[in-house]
């Protein structure tokens, strides 16, 4: 028994993108830190050493530049014609 085929327009090829982007940072404030405070008050007749110690602050920044979804519609569209072979 033969089958008959119906084809009709195609939509053709549908291409999406969903790219993020540039991302630009400002200036970033990690909380006002400031290092060792140190006092001395008078001195008199002697040598004076005066060590601040160390001091360290770390921030961690994590960025993202999400492209969301991406939709694409390859549909036939409207008026085609269909054939049977």
């Amino acid at each position: 028994m033969a089958q008959d085929i119906a084809a009709a327009g195609n939509g053709g090829t549908a291409t999406a993108s969903a790219d993020g982007g540039a991302v630009s940072l400002g200036d970033v404030n990690s909380g006002l830190n400031s290092g060792n405070a140190i006092a001395a008050g008078d001195v008199w007749d002697g040598a004076v050493a005066i060590d601040g110690g160390d001091v360290s602050s770390s921030t961690s920044i994590d960025i993202s530049s999400d492209g969301g979804t991406a939709i694409a519609d390859a549909s036939g569209g409207d008026n085609n014609f269909a054939f049977v072979s």
